[in-house]
């Protein structure tokens, strides 16, 4: 076999480019890190300048937000998977503070409340599509 024949021979199935994510994974990738990105913009700017409550040392609850970005950015399934658990911390905290605070922290609480909630919806339509889409690639009826 020559240099020419090698060039030519068909790539075997492993080594074919995976297909281009969908609308419904691209949308939710989306959601999903512009609602972290937005817990984090939003955690500090109302612990450190615009309601801050004690030092500002609640502006330190940003912290975990920081760890799925990477697994968010590589399509990692697994983050948005724990994702969609850790939000409900954040949920617990904007509800509270909405119900037991008043004037501007009781708006940033709701607007914590409903990023959290949207947060959670792209996390758990992410990973129902995806493995809605594993399923009908390997040919499998769905659930």
């Amino acid at each position: 076999m020559d240099l020419a024949d090698a060039a030519s021979a068909p790539t075997p199935p492993l080594e074919v480019a995976p297909r281009s994510a969908d609308g419904v994974v691209r949308f939710t990738r989306v959601l999903a890190l512009g609602c972290v990105l937005g817990l984090i913009v939003l955690g500090l700017s109302w612990e450190l300048w615009l309601a801050p409550t004690g030092s500002g040392t609640l502006a330190l609850k940003v912290l975990p937000l920081l760890l799925p970005l990477p697994g968010l950015l590589r399509h990692r399934m697994y983050t948005y998977r724990w994702l969609s658990l850790l939000v409900w911390i954040y949920f617990t905290e904007g509800a509270v503070r909405a119900t037991s605070e008043h004037g501007l922290s009781a708006v940033l609480a709701g607007v914590e409340v409903l990023l959290c909630v949207l947060l959670f919806a792209a996390c758990a339509l992410h990973v129902r599509w995806r493995i809605a889409q594993a399923r009908r690639a390997a040919g499998s009826p769905p659930a």
